[in-house]
């Protein structure tokens, strides 16, 4: 068997039956209650797999999905967290890569010439060499795991940035759809306030008529302009408001948004799920990739330990070559010009100055405040789901509550209209009438804008579908 063979089972020996020092991973328990309850306490203990609805299917307003799916193609921020698992792949091939010897080809040539006055011989001598070899230089053989732990600390770190991509596409999404809700939501108010200008403007003229003919007066006049100049600013805030509103859209979108995508009033149905129940199992938790992305970090820092501790035993590198020399070019290739070369060294640390000891407790250090983090992680999701279940419990009635608060207010100011009109209240009961009804209006479009919003936020604490 030649050298060469035996070389290259001694490399594949070496490769498949390296040790590992990497920690046996255990992931920490987990730092919160197994049921996230409704505020009543009653848990419901039903699963939540929002995780695995694709987007598409729990948004429902075909416009919001539209500008959702442009979002997702043009958005700097999901392309740069896209490009991150392109760089974190590459750097795990790099890494991967130390496992095997690079082999390369070289080729040499030497002339020297040798005065006589320093030669052996007294004159002066010229010698030409000539060789082409293949083979590696310094490649490490990873008796005790070192590369190993490298390895699979860069893996870790790839795969964390492939969580953060997903944590990236759920929060465009909710974020889209968040801008898209207010953008709603502004535009119905600036209709509101345009719809309650023109019926001010009417109310003032009607006043102002009245006065002429006798029938009025002069501080209800004042009390209609004030209520018409109101509404008059109203208009003009909330025409400001749309128009950032739509600035922002574009903004987070990357694109400019159609306007046949752009919404008139606020959707009655942004989420095709049902009520989602209060109590749920925290194991929904673990499916976030924010989670799951501070775990990889955890598992990351993990296996540094072992590349830490691995730099206290010997190091083994190996340089060889084979190939053929020669003193002229063209016996380069002759019978006999044959040659090879072995050079194993070892490096044993034998004094440092406590380097080695304290990388290695930097590493324990760093993985105990991964610990902290990824709990930390935990504790912060717990209390977004809590949050959005506790408000969830409660809209249906803030919202049933508002809407009969402006039907009730709309009846007042009928009655207190045509109370005036009939001469029997004066213009200050109608005045407060107007006022209650508008207020209610605005109300009513602010706890369906929460509505809309509390579902969009369920989404996203949930860990939304990212398909």
């Amino acid at each position: 068997m030649t050298k060469l063979k035996i070389l290259g089972i001694l490399l594949a020996l070496t490769i498949t039956s390296a040790c590992s020092m990497i920690p046996e991973y255990f992931r920490p328990a987990s730092p919160v209650p197994a049921t996230i309850a409704p505020v009543d306490g009653n848990a419901v203990g039903s699963e939540v797999t929002l995780d695995s609805m694709p987007w598409r299917e729990y948004f429902a307003d075909a416009q919001l999905r539209e500008v959702i799916a442009l979002a997702l193609e043009n958005n700097r921020d999901l392309r740069v967290a896209a490009l991150n698992i392109e760089k974190a792949r590459a750097q795990y091939r790099i890494q991967r890569a130390d496992l095997f010897p690079s082999v390369g080809l070289s080729a040499s040539g030497t002339a020297q010439r040798v005065p006589g006055d320093i030669s052996i011989g007294g004159s002066a001598i010229t010698t030409h060499q000539y060789g082409a070899n293949i083979g590696f230089t310094a490649y490490e053989l990873d008796f005790f795991g070192r590369i190993r732990s490298l390895n699979a600390q860069a893996l870790e770190l790839y795969l964390g940035t492939e969580e953060a991509k997903r944590s990236a596409h759920i929060s465009l999404v909710s974020e889209v759809a968040n801008a898209w809700l207010m953008l709603a939501a502004e535009r119905e108010r600036l209709a509101l306030g345009r719809s309650t200008y023109d019926t001010r403007i009417k109310s003032l003229e009607l006043i102002r008529r009245s006065l002429e003919v006798g029938a009025g007066s002069a501080l209800d006049v004042r009390q209609a302009e004030t209520l018409m100049q109101t509404a008059r600013a109203d208009v003009a805030s909330f025409s400001a408001l749309v128009v950032q509103d739509e600035n922002a859209l574009t903004l987070i979108v990357g694109a400019p948004v159609p306007a046949n995508l752009l919404p008139a009033t606020m959707t009655s149905a942004v989420s095709a799920v049902g009520e989602i129940p209060a109590g749920v199992s925290s194991e929904v938790l673990m499916r976030r990739p924010d989670i799951l992305q501070a775990e990889r970090a955890l598992r990351a820092t993990n296996a540094s330990i072992g590349a830490a501790r691995a730099a206290f035993f010997p190091t083994i590198s190996l340089t060889t070559s084979v190939g053929t020399a020669s003193n002229s070019l063209g016996g380069l290739f002759d019978s006999g010009s044959g040659a090879w070369s072995f050079i194993p060294l070892v490096r044993l640390p034998i004094f440092d100055a406590g380097r080695l000891s304290a990388s290695l407790e930097s590493t324990k250090v760093q993985r105990e405040i991964n610990v902290a983090q990824y709990e930390k992680s935990i504790q912060s999701a717990f209390r977004e789901v809590a949050d959005a279940f506790a408000e969830r419990l409660t809209l249906n009635e803030q919202l049933d509550a508002r809407q009969k608060l402006v039907e009730a207010a709309s009846g007042s100011f009928s009655l207190s209209e045509a109370r005036y009109k009939e001469g029997i209240d004066n213009y200050l009961g109608l005045l407060d009438s107007q006022r209650s009804l508008y207020l209610a209006e605005q109300e009513l479009i602010n706890i369906r804008l929460v509505d809309s919003t509390n579902r969009v936020a369920l989404y996203k604490v949930l860990g939304g579908g990212w398909k």
